[in-house]
């Protein structure tokens, strides 16, 4: 099984139109916080048919609107501040902050534990845990990026949008 982990769209649409055919090989989709708009969020909903997981940003401040949009959508999740997830066997948690997810890794109750804000990418053990940061799709700060990840071997690539490179 693998997943598809962005986060940090901050309404780049051209970048996420890029990324969203690359992301169809992976069977659900986290979304680690800042669509910033509602459109944002259907065009990731209309472009990956399969389970999307989506925890809130700093940046999404009209979600009255963000879940009005994803109600259109039954393969759309929101989970609020933080998701606690079990996928292919695995226990994965999202946070869109660094601190948060950091603690969440420490806690040795998770496998997997996914976090975006800072628009770094990061990839570290803490004990049994995998703590990562895909990066930014935004493509602003630092290279428009998301990762896919294999839950069977543990490994990650990180898939350059604009040049659809993996690093």
């Amino acid at each position: 099984m693998k997943l598809a982990i962005c986060s940090d769209v901050h309404d780049n649409v051209w970048a996420l139109a890029k990324a969203l055919p690359q992301m169809a090989q992976a069977d659900s989709l986290l979304f680690l916080g800042d669509f910033c708009a509602p459109f944002t969020l259907m065009q990731m909903a209309e472009g990956f048919s399969r389970p999307i997981h989506v925890v809130w940003g700093n940046n999404d401040g009209d979600k009255w609107s963000l879940t009005t949009q994803a109600s259109r959508f039954d393969h759309v999740t929101l989970h609020g501040e933080m998701a606690d997830l079990q996928i292919g066997g695995k226990r994965v948690a999202m946070n869109h902050y660094p601190n948060i997810a950091r603690a969440l890794a420490a806690s040795a109750s998770y496998d997997l534990v996914c976090y975006g804000h800072d628009h770094l990418a990061h990839d570290e053990r803490i004990g049994s845990t995998r703590l990562f940061n895909p990066g930014e799709l935004m493509g602003r700060l630092g290279a428009s990026v998301f990762a896919l990840y294999d839950l069977a071997d543990g490994t990650f690539d990180r898939i350059e949008v604009l040049s659809a490179q993996v690093r």
